[in-house]
């Protein structure tokens, strides 16, 4: 299921855009879930969680390219495309890394083509992107940027680069373990897994990360923990 969020204050346009997309599923054989909003100031209080965003330019109150800006904020990885009537901010795209600009009136198979090109984002985005839901709402960053996750309480805490502070979630690091099988990450002890691909210097119990942040092996994990760093960094995993 491909989850879509369609920002268009035109309902005619938006009824367009709805049937390209709902075409170009039919003819890839997948599903397609659409949400469409009118205003962007809706998107971003909420910030529904979306594979792909399609969004207007010139739009009331707060604009397409003012929206994206701060959507980068909190989420640096959703593929974003621009559908506009100016396509004088085309360049400007590239200041929130738009995969795409389509200029309206868009005709099917400008649409499919450009599609094309969205979807092997999405693809490519997909393996490489997490989603978190704080109490200041969903948190959307690469999971090449997860340093580790910790237990805090009853909670787990996000740490990732480029962060101030961690992302907060009433979650186990179990149940984490399991969201991010697949990925490169191991487990050190009852309170902590990381990112193998941040690890610089291992030590004894200590496990040092790019970030200059000192994790601990403890004895039951040690001996996993150091196969699968060997492993990784053999090229193994």
């Amino acid at each position: 299921m491909l989850h879509v969020i369609m920002l268009e204050d035109t309902p005619e346009e938006a009824a367009t855009l709805r049937g390209h997309l709902e075409r170009y599923a039919a003819e890839q054989g997948f599903e397609v879930s659409i949400t469409w909003l009118t205003n962007a100031l809706d998107y971003l209080e909420d910030r529904p969680a979306a594979d792909l965003v399609f969004m207007d330019i010139d739009m009331p109150g707060i604009n397409g390219l003012e929206a994206a800006h701060q959507l980068r904020e909190h989420d640096s990885v959703t593929p974003l495309v621009f559908v506009t009537n100016l396509a004088q901010y085309a360049v400007r795209g590239y200041e929130v890394d738009a995969v795409d600009f389509m200029v309206k009136p868009v005709s099917y198979e400008s649409f499919r083509m450009r599609m094309s090109r969205a979807m092997r984002a999405v693809e490519r985005n997909t393996a490489r992107s997490l989603r978190v839901k704080t109490r200041d709402g969903l948190q959307i960053f690469a999971a090449a940027d997860l340093l580790y996750v910790e237990t805090q309480g009853h909670d787990v805490a996000y740490h990732v680069a480029g962060e101030p502070a961690p992302f907060v979630v009433r979650d186990s690091l179990r149940h984490v373990e399991s969201e991010l099988a697949g990925l490169p990450f191991v487990r050190f002890s009852s309170s902590a897994l990381a990112n193998m691909a941040h690890v610089r210097r291992v030590r004894g119990d200590e496990v040092r990360l790019s970030d200059g942040t000192t994790l601990f092996m403890s004895r039951a994990r040690k001996r996993e923990a150091q196969a699968a760093i060997a492993s990784y960094l053999g090229g193994g995993f």
